[in-house]
């Protein structure tokens, strides 16, 4: 293909500060596909710590994007989550909806290998949340969940509701998802959680999994976990540093606070399992029927031009939104 087509995408101009961006796609090479994104997400932790430039240093290479452009604190084009169509490249592709880890941007180039195909039952819309529930997958996979388990989540924001709704389903797991907010209740009910406060929450859980994103919310999860039990870290703090009472009884208990990472496959799968192969797992769970509960979880959708002041709302303060996703007309 020959000639050169016009594209925008969001680049982080400095910490605080975002623009949307003019570039020129060159000829499409042999072996590439060209998409029209019809859809992106916000993963509102990580992209909130690279919106406030507050990536470590330490951590510039191994935060790096597959489809990153530039380099961290600013200027950054940064994101991975995008669903499009195939407009041009191989023919078996042409056509297709697809997934790939590209940062925000209205049209793209990458090799053909590097989209995934939507299941036909997947709605587009709904998966902008194959990257957290990936991230959810691990999460169980580095926490182990048995059957009959009491688990607690902590932490009621997409990435916690995603792990318990994949919680819910392991045979005889009671499942309580516990956050502040308790406009929460009416969603963790339809994913097949009990919602609690942290003051109500049960304790002498068999598995925590922590996603508030807060400190105080790991100081309750290890407050929940009972003898020798397991509490995950799904959060990430970027470079902030995190205080956490370790006398007392956690000794004593025995409790086991290990960490999940979406970038390397949990060690037990590590073996049998790669990186599209999980990509592919998440995207068939969020075709199954029972998924449509997960559509509740995407509470905000504006278009493209408005991008900017979204991440800066985002990343500012908290406030209700779960997933935020991005339309392009």
């Amino acid at each position: 293909m020959t000639g050169e087509t016009q594209a925008r995408a969001f680049w982080v101009t400095a910490p605080g500060r975002g623009e949307i961006r003019s570039e020129v796609l060159p000829d499409l090479p042999a072996g590439w596909v060209r998409v029209h994104t019809r859809y992106s997400g916000i993963s509102r932790g990580t992209e909130g710590l690279v919106f406030r430039g507050e990536v470590p240093a330490s951590e510039y290479q191994r935060m790096r994007a597959p489809f990153q452009a530039g380099d961290f604190p600013a200027p950054v084009k940064y994101g991975y989550i995008n669903v499009g169509e195939v407009v041009a490249g191989p023919e078996a592709l042409c056509g297709r909806l697809v997934y790939c880890l590209y940062p925000h941007q209205d049209c793209y180039q990458v090799p053909a290998d590097a989209v995934t195909p939507l299941p036909a039952d997947l709605p587009p819309g709904r998966a902008v949340l194959a990257a957290n529930l990936e991230t959810a997958v691990n999460g169980l996979w580095d926490g182990l969940p048995r059957i009959g388990d009491r688990i607690a989540v902590v932490g009621a924001g997409t990435l916690g509701c995603l792990a318990a709704w994949l919680a819910a389903q392991v045979p005889g797991c009671q499942v309580e998802l516990i956050d502040t907010n308790a406009g929460r209740a009416a969603i963790a009910g339809a994913l097949g959680a009990v919602f609690r406060s942290p003051e109500t929450a049960t304790p002498e859980a068999d598995l925590v999994i922590h996603a508030s994103g807060n400190p105080a919310g790991l100081v309750t999860a290890l407050g929940l976990a009972g003898f020798e039990a397991t509490v995950l870290e799904l959060s990430w703090f970027g470079d902030r540093a995190v205080t956490l009472p370790l006398g007392a009884a956690f000794h004593q208990r025995r409790l086991r606070l290990v960490s999940s990472q979406v970038g390397s496959v949990a060690a037990a799968q590590r073996p049998r399992w790669g990186h599209r192969r999980r990509l592919q797992l998440a995207l068939a769970l969020l075709a199954q029927s029972q998924a449509a509960a997960l559509d509740a979880l995407i509470t905000d959708d504006a278009p493209f031009d408005e991008l900017a002041a979204i991440q800066a709302r985002l990343a500012s303060a908290p406030d209700s939104t779960l997933t935020q996703r991005i339309r392009y007309g």
